[in-house]
């Protein structure tokens, strides 16, 4: 792997220096956009919409539309003026229990990598993170952009995620919300069943991307000249009941739903959730 950023962990007076290294990647097949007819690349040019000349990259400039339309130009001077303390620092703000981080936060991983000077004080920053059972909650700049961020421990590393801004995640403001749905006490007794039927240890080397598999055998098929089978159609799932559902759902998994036939019971209204 290659570093993406170096710096250090400031954590109270001390300065751990460390390397940054992207935990995660997409794994997907690479499409370019082609002519049809001969296979030719298609070429994207940069051209200015006033003198419809086209523009080099190094006269490239970032602009603020206006409301009007007009455009504020920034330059790379302008935005090297701006503050960014932490363009070479993860500084640590607080520390806070891991389940009050809503995991819809959650951006991106990065792995850390202490400097040789820093291994010692890595690990007791590890070691006493992990004790904890808490996250350090911080602030990093990365690509010239400056986002709250989150210290965990996996498997002997300091993991660095990225997190969303608070005003950046948006509401769940849904019509359903406001209604009274009424949930009866029976079937949220076969949907715990169901669910403890189900419920099994997260191995996530058991998943794969089918879609992306089939895409490369399509692909090699192409490039071998084969014909290439159109999938088959899942079939169709009659419509039923909720109740009829669970109960079938149960009986597939091994549950005793399919069997159970008792009165359902008073009903549980619950009651509308909004957000505050």
């Amino acid at each position: 792997m290659r570093a993406m950023w170096r710096g250090e962990i400031s954590f109270g007076l001390v300065m751990i220096p460390i390397r940054l290294y992207a935990a995660t990647e997409h794994r997907d097949v690479t499409f370019r956009q082609v002519h049809r007819e001969d296979g030719g690349r298609i070429k994207f040019r940069r051209i200015c919409s006033i003198d419809g000349e086209e523009v080099p990259y190094s006269d490239v400039a970032k602009g603020y539309e206006l409301p009007n339309g007009e455009m504020v130009v920034l330059t790379e001077e302008d935005l090297a003026e701006l503050p960014l303390p932490t363009a070479h620092s993860i500084e640590v703000l607080h520390f806070s229990p891991v389940d009050q981080v809503d995991p819809i936060m959650w951006e991106r991983s990065y792995y850390t990598e202490p400097e040789p000077q820093g291994v010692r004080a890595y690990a007791l920053l590890r070691d006493a993170l992990e004790r904890s059972g808490m996250v350090a909650v911080a602030k990093v700049a990365l690509r010239q952009r400056e986002t709250l961020a989150a210290l965990r421990t996996r498997d002997g590393v300091l993991v660095l995620v990225t997190l969303m801004w608070p005003d950046e995640v948006r509401v769940a403001d849904f019509e359903f919300l406001e209604e009274d749905v009424e949930v009866r006490s029976q079937e949220l007794k076969m949907a715990a069943s169901l669910i403890d039927s189900m419920t099994v240890d997260f191995d996530p080397s058991q998943y794969s991307d089918e879609y992306r598999e089939a895409l490369e055998e399509l692909v090699e098929a192409k490039i071998e000249g084969h014909e290439v089978a159109a999938a088959p159609k899942p079939p169709e799932k009659p419509v039923t009941s909720l109740a009829d559902a669970l109960r079938a759902s149960l009986a597939a998994a091994g549950g005793d739903g399919g069997k159970d036939r008792q009165e359902e019971g008073s009903g549980r209204r619950r009651q509308p959730r909004r957000s505050a």
